[in-house]
């Protein structure tokens, strides 16, 4: 057993109890989160090195192993549902996870609300409504929310209701609302559309019809033709999409079925909804951090995964494989749903007929995706070689950095840097610098220092190299903490948010660093989307419908948000320790421990005197009560 020097002794002495487990790099950052009935023996076993010749993933994440913390719990339930949190928090890169930092939408009934609407939300809240989901394509829910108004006209305005207003909206004339406002429909009857609504997307499409058809004979009974018309339409645009469904299935019983395709360390995984006996509808997931991982692996991860987003769990799962963990997750599903669930693997041809046809949907899935995805890159190559032709540049742009100043009035003055790769986003390469000792809005003197620093941190880093190691580890691991090695990448194309004076100001800074021949750089005026390029006389213009001018301006874009934000956030801390620093007998750290444990100036307000004193003196609390009363 190979347990390196500096982990052996928090390894010897992890408890036996359940619980989680969390691996840190030497950048501090999280990168894989475990679960474990014997925490220490679970442990242990990363670090036998036969192990990782069947799962070399397993030596590469021992390799970055630099600190390891534990959290106990009372039981292996505990344990899974901390452990779906934990990854949710942190994205660790070693855990199989759902691609992209991202929630993913789900369609929002507000039943809560006496007139209820259907919206489409990134967000489950215990707010009395009902969420369907989650859906992995935001395009496809809209449309799905279009259809259903077409079939079930529902409220899209935030006017109160009282069924007096003289007049509907446009809506209500092109029949995708009933009129509640003008007292067209009353509330029983358009509840009782909602509730249709939400009865078609559970599914249950034979009650609705039965419900429809009543009504339209009722309704024509009576002599109220134009309603039974509105049923008619209804029945029929139901009965239009449901004979499209496919009967895959004799019992009643509603069941998702699960599969998975991989191609080259790139996995999709295909979930089929079966409610009453009827395919209703299916949804793809792509995974990061599955490759060279065995399909019970897959199968276990994506079930955490998924099911700790999903707005219903069925009564039961068909699963291309046996998992080791079956029994936790179902008891888990169990105490999410609020009803027994079985994972169940394939016992009919009927089973296996049902996972054969969610693995071939997979595997086209993924092959469409992966040619989608190259595509999508030959489209950023030819982006950016239109970018390099328009600008003269030497090289492919692969790499662009651009800079930004935020501030108000020349307080809390934030530059930001932001990197694209490819054309895209490398949001891990963002950074944030705090402009010091700046006296009023300086721009140029602000865009020196931000450039000075980020030119600085790669000088350290080069030299750091010529040493070659001959660093002290301290300083070797304060440099990792502050993710040196992305600073030692020099850009493509140093992009500058400004006109001619910061433009001057980077050349300067350049130049300073013997980067200038190296290192392009341009600045983007706001004023007429002009670039600016050193030693040119004469701004040049991209073409306005081009590609390469909308990269610039999306790059341009992305650096104001990101340094705005920050921005806003220092604003909100001035104001705050200006507040604070106005009552006597608050200095630095007492308003530091202040602001530490009540969360903000808000909290400290409303914080009771008794709360205040245990923080500061007695006398102190009442000073801050009595100057927010």
């Amino acid at each position: 057993m190979a347990i390196p020097e500096h982990l052996e002794a928090t390894v010897r002495t992890l408890p036996t109890s359940p619980g989680c487990y969390l691996y840190y790099n030497a950048k501090n950052e999280v990168i894989y989160v475990g679960k474990a009935i014997n925490l220490r023996n679970r442990v242990r076993s990363y670090f036998n090195p036969t192990t990782w010749v069947v799962t070399p993933k397993t030596g590469r994440l021992v390799k970055e192993i630099a600190r390891i913390e534990f959290i106990v719990r009372g039981s292996e339930l505990e344990a899974l549902i901390q452990e779906a949190e934990l990854i949710k928090h942190h994205r660790p890169h070693f855990n199989i996870r759902l691609k992209d930092d991202k929630r993913y939408p789900y369609l929002k009934v507000t039943w809560q609300d006496d007139f209820p609407t259907v919206t489409v939300t990134r967000r489950m809240e215990q707010d009395g409504a009902r969420y369907y989901g989650p859906y992995s394509n935001a395009g496809a829910i809209y449309q799905t929310r279009d259809a259903l108004r077409r079939m079930f006209p529902f409220l899209s305005c935030d006017r109160v209701i009282t069924g007096q207003d003289k007049r509907a909206c446009i809506y209500y004339d092109i029949k995708l609302c009933g009129g509640p406002c003008i007292g067209a429909v009353q509330r029983a009857d358009y509840r009782a559309t909602i509730q249709r609504l939400c009865d078609f997307v559970e599914g249950k499409t034979d009650t609705i019809s039965q419900d429809l058809t009543q009504r339209m004979a009722l309704a024509a009974e009576n002599l109220q033709f134009e309603r039974a018309a509105q049923y008619r339409d209804q029945l029929k645009a139901i009965h239009h999409i449901t004979e499209k469904q496919r009967i895959v299935g004799s019992s009643a019983t509603d069941q998702d079925v699960i599969a998975f395709s991989q191609d080259e360390g790139d996995t999709c995984v295909q979930v089929m909804f079966i409610r009453g006996g009827k395919l209703l509808g299916q949804e793809y997931f792509v995974l990061d951090g599955a490759e060279g991982e065995d399909e019970p692996a897959v199968i276990d991860a994506f079930l955490k995964r998924f099911y700790d987003e999903a707005a219903y769990v069925p009564p039961e799962v068909l699963l291309p494989a046996q998992i080791e963990e079956a029994f936790i997750i179902e008891n888990w599903l169990k105490q999410r749903s609020g009803h027994n669930v079985k994972l169940s693997v394939s016992r009919s041809q009927a089973d296996s007929d049902l996972l054969a046809l969610a693995k071939t949907n997979a595997t086209e899935t993924l092959t469409s995706l992966k040619a989608q995805w190259a595509e999508d890159s030959h489209r950023q190559e030819s982006v950016l070689k239109e970018l390099q032709d328009a600008l003269d540049l030497p090289k492919l742009p692969t790499r662009i950095e651009c800079f930004d100043i935020s501030n108000t009035q020349g307080t809390a003055i934030v530059a930001a840097m932001v990197t694209f790769v490819h054309g895209l986003p490398r949001k891990a390469d963002y950074r944030r610098f705090n402009i010091r000792d700046i006296v009023g809005p300086n721009d140029f003197e602000s865009m020196r220092q931000a450039l000075t620093r980020r030119f600085q941190r790669w000088k350290e880093e080069k030299n750091k190299e010529k040493e070659g190691g001959t660093k002290s580890e301290v300083q070797n691991s304060k440099l990792k903490a502050q993710g040196s090695e992305n600073w030692a990448l020099l850009p493509d194309l140093l992009l500058i948010d400004g006109g001619k004076g910061q433009l001057g100001i980077a050349v300067e800074v350049l130049k300073a660093f013997d980067l200038l021949h190296v290192v392009p750089v341009v600045s983007l005026a706001k004023q007429n989307e002009e670039i600016f390029i050193p030693g040119k006389a004469t701004s040049i213009m991209l073409p306005r419908a081009s590609q390469a001018f909308y990269l610039v301006q999306r790059i341009r874009d992305e650096a104001h948000r990101y340094g705005i934000g920050t921005h806003r956030k220092q604003r909100q801390k001035i104001g705050m320790a200006s507040k604070l620093h106005a009552i006597p007998g608050i200095g630095p750290q007492r308003r530091k421990r202040l602001l530490t444990q009540l969360g903000s100036y808000d909290g400290i307000v409303k914080a009771s005197i008794e709360d205040l004193a245990k923080i500061v003196p007695l006398d102190v609390a009442k000073a801050i009560k009595a100057a927010s009363d």
